[in-house]
This record gives C-alpha cells, sequence and structure tokens, in this order.
C-alpha cells in the first residue's frame, strides 16, 4: 500500500487552556478524497488549523509525504505541498481575479496548474479575470479559493466547508470540479455537510465528536449505516 500524503497520528491541540482535539488521528492516501464529518463546534476546523500549523498541535505527529510537519511554520507547510481552501474563503478582496491566483502561483515539477488551467477548470473565473475579488459572487469566490490554492501545484487539496452557503447550482458545479480534482489524482480532505454528495464522491471518511475521531469507513459503509449519519451528523 503507498505510503499516505497525509497521516496524523494522535494528535492533541488546544486553544489556550481549553483542548479542543484528543488524538486525532487520521489518512489521506495519494489520489483519494477523504471527508472529515461532524456537527459544529466538534473540531473540524481545528484539525484543519493544526495540519496547517495556524493552530499548532501540542502532541502527536502530522506527516505529509513521510516528513514530519507538525513543528514547521504556516508558510513552509504550504510551501511544502498542502493547498488550503479555508472557511470563508480569505481571498482577497481588492485584487482582482488574475492577481489573486498568480500571487500564490508556484511552479512544481510536474505541476499542472497555471492561469490558464484553472481558468479552463472554472470558465467563470476566466470572463471576471479583470473583476476585483469582492465583485464577485459568493460561488465564484469560493471557485477563485479553489483555484488559488491549486496554483501552489499542491499534492493535497484541503477545503474547509467546500460548498457552505451556496445556491444548489453552483455547488453541483463545485463537486463536479473535485471529481475532476480526485480523477486527476489529487489527494484531498473535504469538510462539508452535504452527506450524500460526499458518500457519492469521497472514498473514506471520518466522523469527529467532542475532539474525538468516534467513526471511520468507506463510503458503502456510511451509506448503509443511517444510524451513524443520525448520531453524529443530525440527519
Amino acid at each position: 500500500m503507498a505510503e499516505p500524503v497525509l497521516a496524523l497520528d494522535g494528535v492533541e491541540t488546544s486553544y489556550g487552556v481549553s483542548q479542543v482535539l484528543f488524538g486525532v488521528s487520521l489518512t489521506v492516501a495519494p489520489g483519494e478524497m477523504v471527508t472529515l464529518m461532524g456537527r459544529n463546534g466538534m473540531g473540524k476546523t481545528t484539525t484543519v488549523r493544526s495540519i496547517m500549523g495556524l493552530t499548532p498541535a501540542r502532541a502527536g505527529s502530522i506527516r505529509f509525504a513521510g516528513e514530519e510537519i507538525r513543528d514547521l511554520p504556516a508558510y513552509r507547510i504550504a510551501q511544502a505541498g498542502i493547498g488550503l481552501v479555508p472557511e470563508g474563503r480569505q481571498i482577497f478582496p481588492n485584487l482582482s481575479v488574475r492577481e489573486n491566483l498568480v500571487a500564490t502561483a508556484v511552479k512544481r515539477d510536474g505541476g499542472a496548474w497555471t492561469l490558464e488551467t484553472v481558468c479552463a477548470l472554472f470558465p467563470r473565473l476566466a470572463e471576471r479575470a479583470d473583476n476585483m475579488g469582492n465583485q464577485l459572487s459568493g460561488g465564484e469566490q469560493q471557485m477563485l479559493a479553489i483555484g488559488r490554492a491549486l496554483m501552489i501545484n499542491p499534492r493535497l487539496l484541503i477545503l474547509d466547508e467546500a460548498t457552505e452557503g451556496l445556491g444548489p447550482l453552483i455547488r453541483a458545479e463545485i463537486w463536479k470540479c473535485l471529481a475532476q480534482l480526485k480523477a486527476s489524482g489529487l489527494a484531498i480532505l473535504v469538510i462539508d455537510k452535504n452527506v450524500g454528495m460526499l458518500i457519492r464522491t469521497a472514498d473514506r471518511h471520518y466522523m469527529i465528536e467532542r475532539g474525538k475521531v468516534v467513526w471511520s469507513g468507506a463510503s458503502a459503509e456510511l451509506a448503509a449505516a443511517p444510524d451513524v449519519q443520525h448520531r453524529y451528523l443530525g440527519v
């Protein structure tokens, strides 16, 4: 079996004296889409922030491409090849679409993502290349956030609340693009509330409850376990 692109083992993270994560372990293999699911406030975003070094873990191991990254600063983790689409998008509002994309561009050996290929994936961005970030709709901003993350030519893409607050048509477009990225061989870790689409698109799933991973399994297992969905997601 191939070495995981991302491997968390026993990760514990606190905000001051308040501990949020308790021994979180998960893996993402090359070319695999994995989800992290749970109700609000259960530790999903803190897990992402721990991976990215934004809220450093105080215990456990976080390995990316076989290398320990737990104690690296956030910019070094991004440079290593993890692209983040953060909750709330956080695009640069006073830069144009084109400027948002080229600002994060990183050339890597074998990297396929350029301004042209991102705009081919999201034609709306090509149409609005000269628009400022704050002139875009919510869906277009999310496309821009994904495109910006792709411009670092990542080995792993992380999306925190991938389609939150978007209309049905835009959500469908985002999911179609994520399926294309998965098919291209990109490893993806995604947080979202659309359980049905996650089951159809992703390979494996982790459920987090009060900072602990309480269930994990493949899509077929989750589809066959409505009690698990109800207990940990309220659906």
